[in-house]
C-alpha cells in the first residue's frame, strides 16, 4: 500500500502520521559510556515510533525538554556504590524533520537533524581511608549534534508501520577530559535503527524501536566505549485524540569498552518503565504533545535515576 495517503488511514492513523516522527528530539547523554551513561538518549521513542511525518511544504519541527535525576550509582554486579552521586542533568532540543515525495523501493524518503542544548551537574561523594571527598562539576553547552541523512518510512497496511533511520551524531558539544560531566562525548557514534508500530482498529497500539551504537575512540583519552544496543517500547489504548499506557526501554552494552587498564569491560545496561501519554487533535492548531516518566532498574555500571521529559511537534 505504497501510494495510501493520510485521508485513507483511520483517524488514529493520521494522528500519528502527523506528528509522531519527532521522537529523534532528544535528551544527549549526560556522560559516555566511559563514564557510565548510554551516549545516545534511550526512551526517547514510544507510542508512534513507527511512523513519520507526511511530506509538507516546509517539513516538520519539534522541541523537546527533558529532565533527569539520579542519587545511585551501581557497580558491576547491580549493587549500590560506595561513592554517592547527585546527577541532574536538563535538556532542551529542537529537530527538524523533511519527509518527501522521492521513493526508494516502496519506502518514502526523508532527511533530519537535531540539536541539543544541555544544562547539567554532577556531585559525587567518594569515601576513602581519610574520610569522604567531594568532587563536583557542571556543563551548560551545546551538546553533540545528530544528522540524519536517511529515513525510510514503508505503510504496510492501515495498521502497520515501519521505519529505518541511518544516524551520525557529532562529536561538536563541549567537552573536557578533566571535567567531572560533559556534554559532548569527544567522538562520532553511527547508529543504524529500525522502528514499527502495529495500531488495531480499535485503537489498541504496540511500538518498538531497535537502535545500535557503533562508537568511535575517545582520542584525548585513548577510550573506546563497546557497542550499545538499545530498545524503546510502548503498549497502550487510544481514546479520541489521546493516547494512554506503559512506555520505557532496555538498554543493554553488548560488546566491551576498550581502554588502557581496563579489565571488566564496563558493560553498562539498564531496564526504565512508567506512565506515557500522548494528545494530537488533527485540524485542531495544536502541536502533538507527548509525555512520559521513567524509573529505571537493573542498572549496572552506570548511575540510577528518574526521567520526565515533553516534546512538541508541527507539520508545516
Amino acid at each position: 500500500m505504497n501510494k495510501l495517503q493520510a485521508s485513507q488511514l483511520p483517524a488514529w492513523s493520521t494522528r500519528c502520521l502527523m506528528g509522531f516522527g519527532l521522537a529523534t528530539l532528544a535528551l544527549q547523554a549526560a556522560h559516555a559510556v566511559e563514564n557510565g551513561s548510554p551516549i545516545t538518549p534511550p526512551g526517547v521513542y514510544d507510542f508512534g515510533a513507527g511512523l513519520l511525518p507526511p511530506p509538507t511544504e516546509f517539513g516538520t519541527v519539534g522541541v523537546r525538554a527533558a529532565a533527569t535525576r539520579a542519587s545511585d550509582l551501581r557497580d558491576n554486579a547491580g549493587q549500590r556504590s560506595a561513592a554517592t552521586p547527585d546527577l541532574k542533568v536538563n535538556s532542551y532540543s529542537m529537530a527538524y524533520i523533511r519527509m518527501t515525495e522521492h521513493r526508494v523501493g516502496s519506502a518514502r524518503y526523508g532527511w533530519g537533524a537535531v540539536v541539543p542544548v544541555l544544562d547539567m551537574s554532577m556531585n559525587l561523594s567518594v569515601p576513602t581511608p581519610a574520610g569522604p571527598v567531594g568532587l563536583s562539576g557542571k556543563n551548560q553547552a551545546l551538546g553533540d549534534v545528530q544528522l540524519i541523512p536517511v529515513i525510510l518510512q514503508w505503510v504496510h497496511s492501515p495498521g502497520l508501520f515501519s521505519n529505518f533511520q541511518l544516524a551520525a551524531q557529532l562529536p561538536t558539544g563541549s567537552y573536557d577530559k578533566n571535567r567531572l560531566i560533559n556534554a559532548g562525548t569527544n567522538h562520532a557514534t553511527l547508529s543504524p535503527s529500525w522502528a514499527f508500530s502495529w495500531i488495531q482498529p480499535g485503537g489498541f497500539e504496540v511500538s518498538s524501536w531497535f537502535q545500535l551504537n557503533f562508537n568511535q575512540r575517545n582520542k584525548d583519552t585513548n577510550y573506546r566505549s563497546g557497542t550499545e544496543y538499545e530498545h524503546d517500547f510502548a503498549v497502550g489504548q487510544h481514546f479520541g485524540p489521546w493516547t494512554a499506557g506503559l512506555g520505557g526501554y532496555l538498554y543493554q552494552q553488548i560488546s566491551d569498552d576498550v581502554a588502557p587498564g581496563l579489565s571488566n569491560g564496563n558493560r553498562s545496561r539498564a531496564l526504565a518503565l512508567g506512565p506515557a501519554l500522548t494528545y494530537f487533535q488533527p485540524g485542531s492548531g495544536l502541536p502533538l504533545v507527548s509525555m512520559h516518566i521513567y524509573r529505571e532498574t537493573q542498572v549496572r555500571n552506570r548511575t540510577q535515576g528518574t526521567s520526565a521529559a515533553i516534546r512538541l511537534g508541527w507539520s508545516f
